[in-house]
């Protein structure tokens, strides 16, 4: 009993040693953290004093949750691009830097969803599933990284595919004015990918919610969200969502066409974009130049539209096709920002009001249309098909003006007017229903051999749906062919002309009957051509 009290006072004394070395060696970690104080906001963007270490374009988060670029880093304060909404946060709020740039969420699991810029999800089908992360700007593949544009993007749209072929890799402008069909182009041409191995992203800028809303319900009742992703700012989004839009899409892209895979970029549109990037300018105070746009408006759409490429093989052979859209006012193509895209770009599509106030549509004007890269990119079936055809219709439009006027026309130029006529109708075609390559290829060769000239313009529809339902007899090895031969062979050439007279034969009208003799009863009620003159006199 004696020793018991010593031995719980030894036992106390040796905890509250130990407890005393331990304290004596902790130290606690210390770790500077740099904030900053707003100073003032507008719509967009924010004033921040402090903050000396922070860098170009870095992520920094203010109060509400609301993140911000530092876009302006000057020697006494950083003006912050506001990625929320504005009105929650107010001048001195602190705000922390995060030492990162943006990035965006990447993987599989963005495949038929549709998300934000900073890759919250907007669809309500809860958190996206991911694999990792990537910034949002990301140096464009080197020239040895990149390999010759040589497989087709198959558009679905005749006019296109045959006359302005676009190539996997490459960049195809899209433009013309307000509600003249752009959207609709790029909207079918992600709808024709549908089992070709091509992942689809979709960036709509500063849209109204309803047309975003009914673009991506045109995906889902079709199908094409089970291989794309939407990426989506509205026109009531802060204006550096709209800004930062396009590139985290291109990141999303990126990511696929890293690990082998053809991806298909629609950017709809850069108009928005542009004037975003405007607005951010103007109200951080930057130097206004021509259209009041900043100077290094031509680069930020340089640096989106480069990383647009093939890849090599060693680099897994992947590829990145951009079909950025821009809006022209009043028809004219040579303002600020359609003359960048265009200088930018490797071909353009230029939708005509003209075209579309006549019923063509798609209303792709052919003469200013233009692809630098896709005719090598082409298959052989359709250069050998459609080599004349946009010289024949050019040649139609410009006689079509002069027969307007009255003039009268020699035979010649009536019937390369009547060819033209046809050429028209079978290149008009209705939204959301691409035609496949044997199909087409059916149609082009009709009209390259004339063989739709005899059909009365009224029943042009009809005949090329008969063309269209004979196609589907074309044999299972000639339609293989026209996918992989480098030319199209004169059996294959016979075989499908063949099936097209045979389809065309029900609309040609028949030959004129000969005219019978005059009955003696007929002759004598008729006068004489000189009495007929005597009567006259």
């Amino acid at each position: 009993m004696t020793e018991s009290p010593n031995v719980l006072r030894t036992a106390i004394d040796d905890a509250f040693t130990a407890i005393g070395e331990v304290r004596e060696r902790f130290a606690a970690p210390w770790k500077p953290r740099e904030v900053g104080t707003v100073t003032s906001v507008a719509t967009g963007i924010a004033m921040v004093s402090g903050l000396p270490g922070v860098g170009f374009e870095e992520l920094v988060r203010l109060p509400g949750g609301v993140l911000g670029i530092a876009f302006n880093v000057d020697e006494d304060e950083v003006g912050v691009v506001l990625l929320g909404d504005y009105w929650l946060v107010h001048a001195g709020d602190e705000v922390q830097r995060t030492g990162r740039v943006v990035d965006v969420v990447v993987g599989d699991g963005l495949i038929g969803r549709v998300i934000d810029p900073l890759g919250e999800p907007l669809d309500g089908k809860g958190a996206v599933v991911s694999s990792g992360r990537r910034p949002i700007e990301r140096s464009a593949p080197a020239i040895m990284d990149r390999a010759p544009v040589t497989v087709p993007v198959q558009t679905g749209l005749k006019v296109v595919d045959a006359l302005i072929p676009i190539g996997r890799g490459q960049r195809e402008l899209i433009l013309g004015d307000r509600q003249t069909g752009k959207s609709t182009i790029a909207i079918d041409t992600i709808l024709n990918q549908k089992d070709q191995n091509v992942v689809c992203v979709y960036c709509a800028m500063g849209q109204r919610a309803s047309a975003v809303a009914k673009a991506v319900a045109t995906l889902r009742e079709k199908g094409a969200m089970d291989y794309t992703v939407a990426v989506v700012t509205e026109g009531n989004d802060p204006p550096g969502l709209n800004y930062i839009a396009p590139y985290a899409a291109t990141s999303i892209a990126e990511s696929f066409m890293d690990s082998g895979r053809d991806v298909l970029i629609v950017y709809d549109d850069l108009t928005h974009h542009a004037r975003s990037y405007r607005e951010i300018s103007l109200l951080l105070r930057r130097p206004p130049g021509r259209e009041a746009f900043p100077g290094d408006i031509f680069y930020i759409h340089s640096r989106l539209l480069e990383r647009a490429t093939h890849l090599r093989a060693g680099l897994g052979g992947g590829s990145l096709t951009a079909l950025p859209i821009i809006e022209t006012e009043a028809q004219d193509i040579s303002a600020y920002i359609p003359t960048n895209l265009i200088s930018i770009t490797d071909g353009q599509i230029y939708l005509s009001p003209s075209l579309f106030e006549l019923g063509v549509l798609p209303a792709v004007d052919v003469a200013k249309s233009v692809s630098r890269v896709g005719g090598d990119a082409q298959r052989a079936a359709y250069r050998s098909v459609a080599g004349d055809l946009k010289l024949a219709y050019a040649q139609f439009e410009e006689l079509e003006t002069f027969a307007r006027f009255g003039a009268s026309l020699d035979a010649a130029t009536r019937a390369t007017i009547d060819h033209g006529r046809r050429i028209r109708a079978c290149l008009k075609q209705p939204e959301g229903e691409p035609v496949p390559v044997p199909e087409q290829i059916a149609i082009l060769l009709g009209l390259t051999t004339k063989a739709f000239d005899p059909v009365p313009l009224d029943r042009m529809p009809e005949a090329e749906r008969a063309v269209r339902a004979a196609a589907a007899g074309i044999p299972a090895e000639v339609s293989a062919r026209l996918a992989t031969a480098a030319t199209l062979s004169e059996e294959d050439r016979k075989t499908i002309v063949t099936l097209v007279e045979h389809a065309l034969a029900p609309f040609r009208p028949k030959a004129a009957a000969t005219p019978e003799p005059p009955t003696a009863a007929k002759a004598k009620t008729e006068p004489a051509p000189a009495a007929a003159q005597a009567n006259k006199s």
